[in-house]
């Protein structure tokens, strides 16, 4: 299998098929969620993740495109970057990482605010921006609900 494959099925999740973006998102939950328990986790890791998702993201977005299409629902590392930005510098816990969840897959799914706009950018940059946005503003609206706790 391709390397590209790979990485833009995040690790081949995106062949489950219907629901794989959701399983993304909780499978980037549950890891960072252990990161937590294990001490392993900081938010410049997390940070640094984040790059490297979206490098590659393009990068394998981009190559599959070529055999996919646009934005085959089999790529599912943009899930993965945009629940790994939502979560950017935020205190991670059950309080943090379930609205977060919650938001995120809302955004991703109903795409409003300019993220369907961003679908429009050339290549793997459309497929990774609309949940690089979606991300951004769940990070948004988790810190504004932690201030309200």
């Amino acid at each position: 299998m391709k390397l590209s494959r790979i990485i833009a099925t995040f690790f081949g999740i995106g062949y489950i098929g219907k629901g794989a973006g959701t399983i993304a998102v909780l499978v980037v939950c549950a890891l960072l969620y252990c990161g937590t328990s294990f001490h392993v986790y900081s938010s410049h890791r997390l940070l640094l993740l984040a790059l490297v998702l979206m490098a590659a993201g393009v990068a394998s977005a981009s190559q599959v495109e070529k055999d996919w299409g646009k934005d085959s629902s089999r790529v599912v590392i943009d899930e993965a970057l945009g629940m790994t930005v939502s979560l950017l510098y935020l205190p991670l816990s059950l309080m943090t990482i379930i609205p977060a969840f919650i938001l995120f897959r809302f955004f991703d799914i109903a795409k409003p605010l300019l993220i369907r706009r961003t679908e429009a950018l050339p290549k793997g940059w459309g497929v990774m921006a609309d949940d690089l946005l979606a991300g951004i503003y769940t990070n948004i609206l988790v810190r504004i609900f932690i201030l309200f706790i």
